[in-house]
């Protein structure tokens, strides 16, 4: 019985990973489609960086996370989420009130 336990461990372990991993990965696939499908000028109106620079900064952590899947847990794993939730929490926002005109309010 004492022996079970840690096979269970593993298994629960390995299950969350998945989850984890591919929620890094849905996370950073939906802020590169969206700054891909941005006009590359609102970037720059709203001083942040150019549209070519957060392609690339969104782009390369997805793939290092997904080469390298040891889990989002890893170092390149959470460098992509913070990456993707700097772009979704802040830019998108503002790339949003830019395209509106209707401000912050």
């Amino acid at each position: 019985m004492a022996h079970a336990a840690p096979i269970f461990v593993f298994t629960v372990t390995a299950v969350i990973e998945l989850i984890l991993l591919v929620f890094a990965l849905v996370i950073e696939g939906i802020s590169l489609v969206h700054a891909i499908t941005q006009r590359g000028d609102a970037f720059s109106a709203i001083g942040t960086l150019p549209k070519g620079g957060w392609i690339a900064i969104l782009a390369i952590c997805m793939v290092l996370t997904l080469l390298f899947g040891f889990g989002p847990t890893s170092l390149f794993g959470l460098i992509g989420i913070a990456a993707a939730l700097i772009y979704l929490l802040d830019v998108r926002p503002g790339l949003r009130d830019l395209h509106d005109g209707k401000g912050f309010w």
